[in-house]
């Protein structure tokens, strides 16, 4: 029976991936939302029921009706506390919404954001009237209609935008105060990979792509905020104290210069070599003599 519901589920994620949407309604106890794991996609759920969300390093406990933000980009889980459990699932990817006037805006919305709102309660008059806004796409889904993407796509433009009357502008954050938190963790991770004690734990962090995926966002968000915050790319900074890290380890120790590159994530020392020489126009053997 488990290896069937996977099937269907397995099957359920080649339709999404093809078509770039769905929508689906959530029923008593239903398999597909408890098992449903993809994170290809943006995810909105109207829901009614117990259930606690995982959402990077939060989380939300409800018991009433509620409307989700689900973002591919940062981690979140969701657990269903109670057997009673209703309301629809909208899945779009990034390719899906694209066409859209001011898509990027709409997912770089705080509803989307690390440290944004994904979580809003809702009276029992939003939930009629965002009700049947689900109930259109699921309508609108199985029709012929030429342009049913382009209507489905302003259905969830109408409630991305209901969501931010919903909640007061009060607790959204800003994008500044956005970018500046997650510029802040960059730098906080940055650091906790220095200062380098031996040679046999090499760097394990290097490019922006590392740094993306332990922060759990995606590379081009980390870049553009760290960017607006400093002015400079996230790859500068990452060398930059890659570079500090390496003058410190030849003028401060007895390791070989081999050794120093292997600590800082070179395989071979003509990478090491010709990244220290690109970045500050001397090479490793020149920092070292003038310490002898």
């Amino acid at each position: 029976m488990k290896d069937k519901i996977v099937r269907s589920v397995s099957g359920f994620n080649n339709e999404l991936k093809l078509k770039g949407f769905n929508v689906f309604r959530i029923e008593q106890d239903d398999s597909a939302t408890k098992i449903y794991s993809r994170k290809d996609f943006y995810k909105i759920c109207l829901t009614t029921g117990r259930s606690k969300i995982h959402y990077s390093d939060r989380s939300f406990e409800t018991d009433d009706t509620i409307l989700f933000f689900g973002n591919p980009h940062i981690p979140y889980s969701w657990e269903t506390l109670s057997t009673t459990y209703v309301g629809y699932t909208c899945l779009f990817s990034e390719e899906f919404i694209k066409p859209l006037e001011r898509s990027e805006s709409i997912l770089q919305s705080p509803l989307f954001k690390l440290g944004g709102t994904p979580v809003l309660k809702i009276s029992s008059e939003q939930r009629e009237f965002l009700n049947s806004i689900f109930i259109k796409m699921l309508e609108e889904q199985k029709t012929d209609y030429s342009f049913k993407d382009d209507l489905i796509r302003n259905y969830i433009h109408l409630i991305l935008h209901e969501a931010m009357k919903i909640e007061p502008s009060v607790n959204f954050d800003q994008h500044k105060n956005a970018t500046s938190r997650l510029t802040s963790v960059f730098f906080e991770l940055l650091e906790r990979q220095f200062p380098i004690e031996t040679p046999d734990m090499p760097l394990k962090l290097r490019t922006p792509q590392h740094y993306a995926d332990v922060l759990s966002v995606h590379v081009n968000y980390l870049n553009r905020a760290v960017k607006e915050i400093t002015g400079k790319p996230t790859s500068v900074h990452i060398s930059e104290r890659i570079v500090t890290e390496a003058k410190a380890l030849l003028q401060h120790t007895n390791w070989n210069i081999r050794e120093v590159g292997y600590a800082l994530g070179f395989e071979y020392p003509t990478y090491f070599n010709n990244f220290f020489k690109k970045q500050t126009g001397t090479n490793p053997k020149t920092i070292r003599l003038e310490q002898v």
